[in-house]
């Protein structure tokens, strides 16, 4: 996967809120493509997120979630100016990091 992931992470009221928007194909491993063939499974299988080197989200996934997969979630105790790192890993093996800085 070359593409980078897209993070935004904002600060209001002592709560920061990350938006991260994924790109993978997702791919179940129950459809069939135009010859009739099972297309094979690929999709996210763990997401984890982490603040400072403390862990804030850790999410696990199946196929059912749909391709270039959208994730939103907030916690507090960040500052602006702080990293904000998201990092997933699929049932092939590859894996994506990427980070933001909290606005």
């Amino acid at each position: 996967m070359a593409d980078p992931m897209r993070i935004r992470a904002n600060e209001a009221g002592g709560v920061t809120t990350v938006r991260v928007l994924m790109s993978h194909p997702m791919e179940p491993g129950t459809r069939k493509d135009a010859s009739g063939n099972v297309v094979p499974a690929h999709y996210i299988t763990d997401v984890v997120a982490t603040h400072n080197g403390k862990e804030v989200l850790k999410a696990q996934w199946s196929g059912a979630v749909s391709q270039n997969p959208f994730l939103s979630f907030k916690f507090k105790g960040g500052a602006k100016g702080d990293k904000v790192v998201v990092k997933w890993t699929d049932n092939k093996g590859e894996s994506r990091t990427d980070e933001a800085t909290i606005a």
